[in-house]
């Protein structure tokens, strides 16, 4: 009999060892090499290492990662730091937890036959902006060159651009929003040479903002044993980007065997992943807090239309989390 007692026993701890604890993430965008990180992490099974078993939901023209976490669908959102600090402001208490990206892949992609060669060059212009919480960076770059985003001679006429490149091809637009890895050589696929864009990225001109950041609520945050929880996310996820970065082509393998859709190809994850690759290098998930203070200067610098009214303070983002990763 108590042979047989320990033996329920063990087979009970067992059990408790297999146990693991659900997470959902909601991604900012469709599933593609953006999110390579994650993908791997689940596909090579650091998730299930940690105890985790973490749900993906890809994002889409038509989800906001902000409302969706709002309305308790995830536990954890990938979101660009302006929406993310918009939001704050609104009564979302959005907490960054973890930032993969350190560098911005955001630029302005011009036709060169438009004349524009420089930002002094914009007034008057076109110019077509995502919006979707997309649009924070572009108007807090406008704000700061003193560029009135209502039209007329001395401003921009904001083209509301949808997720793709039509309106440069189409030339209803002089320039257009792109991201590095993404919408740039959707354009250059297009039939356009490097030779005949012009490009503005962020970063170049001292208005980049941190993207593709992780976040929580605050009461997510405080809920018993959630951050040993985020902890083991955020470490299991930092390993998934670093095997991406290493095994870039078969990372977006990886993407594309992900991709319900079928609209992805082979040709554009595996260049895109290289491209990711570059913004992710070097990153542990930490946030670098000179980062953060330059995106908050940069959206409360909006004149009369900030982005942001007030400093959210360091409330707004933890070390915490990423912290307790380095640890496991």
């Amino acid at each position: 009999m108590r042979h047989l007692t320990i033996l329920t026993a063990a087979l009970g701890l067992a059990g408790a060892a297999q146990a693991q604890d659900d997470l959902t993430l909601q991604l900012k965008w469709v599933t593609q090499a953006q999110f390579a990180g994650y993908y791997v992490a689940k596909d090579k099974g650091f998730y299930d290492e940690v105890g985790l078993d973490v749900t993906i939901r890809p994002g889409g023209p038509d989800i906001a990662p902000t409302q969706v976490l709002a309305g308790g669908g995830a536990d954890v959102v990938v979101e660009w730091m302006p929406a993310a600090l918009a939001a704050r402001e609104k009564g979302l208490p959005l907490v960054n937890i973890a930032q993969p990206f350190n560098a911005s892949g955001m630029m302005l992609t011009c036709l060169k036959e438009s004349g524009v060669e420089s930002p002094e060059d914009f007034p008057g212009r076109t110019l077509g902006v995502w919006f979707f919480g997309n649009e924070y960076p572009f108007l807090s770059w406008m704000s700061q060159l003193g560029i009135p985003t209502e039209g007329g001679a001395d401003g921009v006429e904001v083209l509301k651009q949808g997720f793709n490149v039509d309106p440069l091809l189409q030339k209803q637009a002089d320039c257009i929003s792109t991201m590095t890895y993404n919408e740039y050589w959707q354009v250059i696929d297009a039939g356009l040479t490097e030779d005949d864009l012009v490009t503005f990225r962020y970063e170049d001109q001292g208005v980049a903002t941190l993207e593709d950041g992780l976040y929580v609520t605050e009461e997510t945050l405080a809920e018993p044993g959630m951050k040993d929880v985020l902890a083991r996310f955020v470490a299991a996820s930092m390993k998934g980007w670093k095997y991406a970065e290493e095994n870039p082509d078969e990372a977006a393998e990886i993407v594309l065997e992900n991709d319900e859709t079928g609209a992805q190809t082979e040709k554009h994850q595996k260049r895109m992943m290289r491209e990711v690759s570059k913004l992710t290098a070097g990153s542990d998930g930490t946030l670098d807090p000179a980062a953060y203070r330059r995106t908050v200067e940069s959206l409360l610098s909006g004149g009369s239309d900030p982005v942001i009214t007030a400093d959210p303070g360091d409330g707004a983002w933890t070390h915490e989390i990423t912290d307790m990763a380095a640890d496991l």
